[in-house]
């Protein structure tokens, strides 16, 4: 596996089409300030420009991966490495796989469409709009990069466009939620940079290639103490258990938008960071500590759904409902085989559609209603058939219903862990006993906020509110049709991850394999 890793990273691109997929929205973010359009004469020039670059972008990214990209290949392909600043070991390093590619789509399909759900934002739209593309090119280097420190650098440049986004355009509690997101994601950050460079100084020589990093696999203490480090700095992102208490304030004053980046693409880059440091560096160490990230999992999945229930705002109500389902992401890293892993890739996927819906359809009756309390809504199935036609739709999937996208990611999970026959099989029966009351829960919390938004009592002053726009129309199409897609032909997503979680977990069963035969007696 080693060998494959330092073979595939030898495979360059030709021309450097993975910076021009990151580096094309902070391109477009620099003109920005040129543009017309103050908080006096509001203009539509910046959300235009915004459109504009994101469509490019993602189009780039369709095509690149179309025609450039096979997903056949387990290793890193389009692989660019650049001596940035060769004193401190920087690299301009970046190179695509099974586990990016998916992710790097998702994200320039979710913030395309944020943007496009920014149509009412005209308070400091240049930078409203701006924050948004600096946000695209961060997460797109995140998902990308193949060098820590460019990798970290991007991690952190990702949490200042979030903050900002929160703590100017949120609600009235925004400057509250803003500061607890940035303290949250910046003590962990301390522990993901400490972690990293404890790796890159472990070796012989010093590295920061995510590479060569995996090809050392250190265990022991020390591999231990690194997979910790890394599990609460990518925790908090994910969000896990306990690290989560950011995510509901956060949601509660975002606007929409800014929601459906935080559910669609944020929280899936700490399921991403666990795949490529956790796991595919540290494999003892994942290998000893599987059982507690699955029962972490558990833990997500049966608080946030009850977490859910507590809540009166729309929002947080669906804020927890992302805690208790990016629960099954943790399971499926945790069971450490095939299915497991390709669960929760598929998860990661499947959740960043269904949630980035619901926010999105969350905002559309919030333009109407001005208000997102539950109790204050009522009987609004009348006056908005086709809003709750989407809303309920998207509360469907995230429920997993068959034919949707969250069946198929959870059921898979579901398979990993009962598959696993190094758990014992009273483990086994408990972790899916307790995963299935999470999804009798949710069913629950969430069809009785849609019979309480939609079939209430009627409110009087909601009764003459107007239905969703063509435009609103084409972004709610946009996210759901390929949650049906998925949820009934789920090879158009698996086939691009497969190989490269096959991979994971071979490297997985062989290193237990070992570790089996070391145990027995010799002689």
């Amino acid at each position: 596996m080693d060998v494959g890793l330092v073979q595939a990273a030898t495979s360059e691109a030709t021309f450097p089409w993975l910076s021009l997929i990151v580096l094309l929205p902070a391109a477009g973010a620099l003109f920005m300030p040129l543009l017309p359009g103050d908080d006096d004469q509001p203009s539509p020039w910046p959300r235009n420009l915004a459109l504009a670059v994101l469509l490019v972008d993602l189009l780039l990214m369709l095509v690149v991966f179309a025609t450039r990209f096979d997903p056949s290949i387990d290793g890193l392909q389009l692989v660019e490495r650049v001596n940035w600043l060769p004193v401190i070991g920087l690299e301009w390093s970046l190179g695509a796989d099974g586990l990016s590619a998916p992710l790097v789509v998702l994200s320039g399909l979710v913030t395309l469409l944020s943007v496009a759900a920014s149509w009412s934002v005209e308070q400091k739209s240049r930078l409203y709009f701006a924050l948004l593309l600096v946000q695209a090119s961060a997460q797109g280097i995140v998902f990308l990069s193949q060098d820590f420190l460019l990798f970290f650098l991007a991690w952190e440049l990702e949490l200042v466009p979030v903050y900002l986004l929160i703590a100017i355009w949120g609600g009235q509690n925004r400057q509250y939620a803003a500061t607890k997101f940035i303290l949250y994601t910046a003590l962990a950050s301390l522990l993901i940079l400490i972690s990293g460079l404890a790796l890159a100084l472990s070796g012989d020589e010093f590295t920061l290639n995510l590479t060569e990093l995996a090809a050392r696999s250190p265990g022991g203490s020390f591999g231990l103490l690194c997979y910790i480090g890394f599990l609460v700095g990518f925790g908090v992102k994910l969000p896990m258990f306990p690290l989560h208490t950011w995510l509901p304030d956060a949601h509660g004053e975002a606007n929409a938008p800014v929601s459906m980046l935080l559910a669609g693409v944020l929280l899936k880059m700490g399921g991403y960071a666990l795949l490529r440091f956790n796991v595919q560096m540290l494999p003892d160490a994942h290998l000893t500590l599987a059982p507690a990230l699955v029962i972490i999992g558990i833990v997500n999945i049966i608080y946030g759904a009850l977490n859910a229930f507590a809540q009166d705002n729309v929002k947080r109500r669906i804020a927890c409902s992302s805690v208790s389902h990016m629960g099954f992401v943790l399971l499926g890293i945790g069971a450490v085989n095939a299915l497991g892993v390709s669960g929760a890739m598929l998860q990661m996927v499947s959740h960043g559609l269904i949630a980035a819906a619901m926010f999105f359809v969350t905002g559309v009756f919030y333009e109407r209603t001005k208000t997102l309390s539950i109790p204050n809504m009522g009987g609004l199935a009348k006056a908005l058939p086709i809003t709750f036609a989407f809303f309920l739709a998207s509360s469907l999937a995230s429920l997993a219903l068959p034919g949707m996208s969250g069946f198929i990611s959870e059921i898979t999970v579901f398979l990993g862990i009962t598959s696993q026959e190094n758990f014992t099989s009273l483990f086994r029966a408990i972790t899916v006993l307790m995963a299935a009351i999470g999804l009798v829960l949710t069913p629950i919390y969430l069809l009785s906020m849609c019979r309480r938004v939609f079939f209430g009592p009627r409110i009087p002053a909601l009764a003459s509110v107007e239905d969703m726009h063509p435009r609103e129309l084409v972004i709610g199409l946009s996210l759901l049709v390929p949650t049906l897609v998925i949820g009934i032909w789920p090879r158009v997503a698996m086939d691009l991850y497969e190989a490269s979680t096959d991979a994971l977990a071979n490297q997985l069963s062989s290193l237990s394999l070992m570790a089996l035969i070391n145990r027995l007696p010799l002689g």
